[in-house]
């Protein structure tokens, strides 16, 4: 150092570095947000530690602490420092879990290695994944119809699992009838349904409503409620028939007093009554009972039941006819007479159309279709007849129509005087007509019956003279004896006080005719004109028996020597 005091020497010194520094975060508390929705995958940048160690002491890497969500991957920047990057690795669901607590750890390469930790709060947020939910599908309430207005009926009630707006329900009436919505409200914060309207059994017995329940985020929920109304003893029911004015009830209508409804007992005659009414007393069973009045009237309906009346022409006293004038020089569409009649009935049944239905000159005359008006069609002519005759069809509007007739005599002539001759010589009546052909043929059938009787026995008489058939035996003679003639034992000459005359009727063949008491036994002689011969036999009661065709005439004369007695027997 002597020799040479001025030698500079350079040393390095190398300084060992030894691991005495802990990794450590700038922001020992990290913060994350992420929506319920996020897909896996997703990456969250959580910074980086610092390390003043270098070398192996320096930070080398990160660690997590396990979780079912989340993975921790370590990238290095170009500058050589490294740092922590989240990963999602499975889908949220804040409804189930809505904050996550994470350890971050920090890793030197020091040995003993030094490590830092930082926290991670991850908070989920909600999404609008869940629609409301109500406690029950169907809500079902009896209430009474008295019920005050206000009072509340059901309260409905829907849950939504999100939170925040997602989870703020609004409730509603959904497709409601507008009658309804009158009878009641519904809370729109709590669901709350309340009677807004006096409720009537007797009106509506039932409602159903649906409720709507929407949450923020717009998704909804629907549920049902049946309202039944219980009926309270506060009306008195409708009609029962009860009284009848003017009119005997049983007689025109009767009533079913379980149904109300009113029975016609008989037809009804528009003519005769065109309405009444009923006096009406409903009473329940309630109790006490309740009961009510009420007037039916009742309008009876027009039938065409009646045919149509002829004022005029009327008819001529025990029928006779009536004429209209009309003077010759009549021109065309001159009025000549008007034809008049009424119905009884009314409206369109009563209306009336007039028609001609038979006239001498079909095209002399026209008739007015609503007026009845007969005038003439034309001018007359040499050709047609002085007196004619029309047959007017009065017609009415119902369904079906009933109809009338009306018979004209018309006759063409300046005066009276003219027409007077034509007036004179009526039409034979249809009637009379009628009348003479019906004794015309009774007349004719009598003398055809008579001709033929007359035939038949002629025809009989000349059969039974040619042969004596014998289904003629009984029109033959009949036999006789051929005896001498015996005179009775107390017979003395004179004069016998009886005659006798008799006639026989076409009856019977065998007569019987009793004489006086005198006895006598055998007549002297009988004759018989030379047609017949008899039997005479005389006993107790002087019967005289007779057997003869009732086509002859004979007699039988009785002598003695001074006295002829003679009986003479006609038909």
């Amino acid at each position: 150092m002597v020799e040479n005091p001025m030698n500079i020497f350079h040393v390095t010194v190398a300084i060992q570095d030894i691991n005495d520094n802990t990794p450590h975060f700038l922001n020992e508390v990290i913060r994350l947000e992420t929506s319920e929705l996020t897909l896996p995958g997703a990456r969250f940048v959580l910074g980086h530690a610092e390390d003043p160690d270098v070398g192996m002491n320096s930070l080398q890497s990160y660690q997590l602490m396990p979780n079912q969500y989340f993975t921790l991957e370590t990238r290095e920047r170009e500058d050589g420092n490294k740092y922590a990057e989240l990963v999602l690795s499975k889908q949220l669901d804040r409804e189930s879990e809505s904050s996550f607590h994470l350890t971050l750890l920090a890793v030197d390469g020091g040995k003993p290695a030094r490590t830092g930790t930082a926290k991670i709060w991850v908070n989920v947020i909600d999404a609008n994944d869940n629609p409301p939910v109500f406690a029950q599908d169907t809500y079902k309430v009896s209430l009474k119809e008295n019920a005050a207005k206000g009072s509340s009926v059901v309260q409905v009630k829907a849950t939504d699992r999100d939170e925040g707006s997602n989870a703020q329900i609004i409730y509603s009436f959904s497709n409601i009838a507008e009658s309804t919505s009158k009878m009641f409200f519904l809370d729109p914060k709590n669901g709350t349904i309340m009677v807004l309207e006096t409720l009537d059994f007797e009106f509506k017995d039932k409602y159903t409503v649906t409720i709507e329940a929407k949450d923020g985020g717009g998704l909804v929920a629907h549920c049902n409620v049946e309202i039944k109304i219980v009926d309270e003893n506060d009306n008195a029911p409708d009609i029962i028939l009860s009284n009848i004015e003017d009119l005997p009830l049983s007689s025109y209508v009767s009533i079913n007093s379980e149904t109300g409804i009113i029975y016609a007992q008989c037809s009804f005659d528009y003519e005769q009554f065109r309405e009444f009414q009923l006096q009406v007393k409903a009473q329940d069973g309630g109790s006490p009972p309740l009961s009510s009045n009420v007037t039916v009237k009742v309008f009876v309906v027009d039938q065409n039941d009646n045919s149509p009346q002829i004022l005029y022409p009327s008819k001529g006293v025990e029928g006779s006819a009536l004429f209209e004038m009309i003077p010759l020089s009549a021109d065309a569409d001159y009025l000549v007479t008007k034809v008049v009649a009424v119905d009884a009935d009314s409206g369109h049944n009563a209306w009336l159309s007039y028609h001609l239905l038979q006239a001498t000159e079909p095209g002399l005359f026209t008739i007015g279709h609503h007026t009845g008006e007969i005038r003439t069609s034309r001018t007359f002519l040499e050709r047609d007849a002085l007196k004619q005759r029309v047959v007017v069809l009065v017609k009415d509007n119902g369904h079906p129509s009933l109809s009338a007739t009306a018979t004209l005599n018309l006759v063409f002539a300046e005066n009276f005087q003219e027409a007077l001759p034509e007036m004179k010589t009526q039409p034979i009546s249809p009637d009379y007509q009628s009348d003479l052909q019906f004794y015309l043929v009774l007349a004719l059938a009598l003398i055809s019956f008579l001709f033929l009787l007359t035939v038949i026995l002629a025809i009989l008489m000349k059969l039974r003279r040619s042969g004596n058939p014998k289904f003629l035996q009984c029109f033959g003679p009949v036999p006789h004896s051929n005896n001498g003639i015996i005179f009775p034992p107390n017979y003395e000459e004179g004069t016998l006080p009886y005659s006798y005359q008799l006639c026989l009727s076409s009856e019977s063949r065998i007569q019987e005719y009793a004489f006086p008491t005198n006895s006598v036994q055998i007549a002297e002689n009988i004759s018989s004109k030379n047609i017949s011969e008899a039997l005479l036999t005389a006993g107790e009661g002087n019967i005289l028996n007779c057997e003869m065709d009732i086509s002859d005439t004979w007699s039988a004369i009785w002598k003695n020597t001074n006295t002829n007695f003679e009986l003479d027997y006609l038909l």
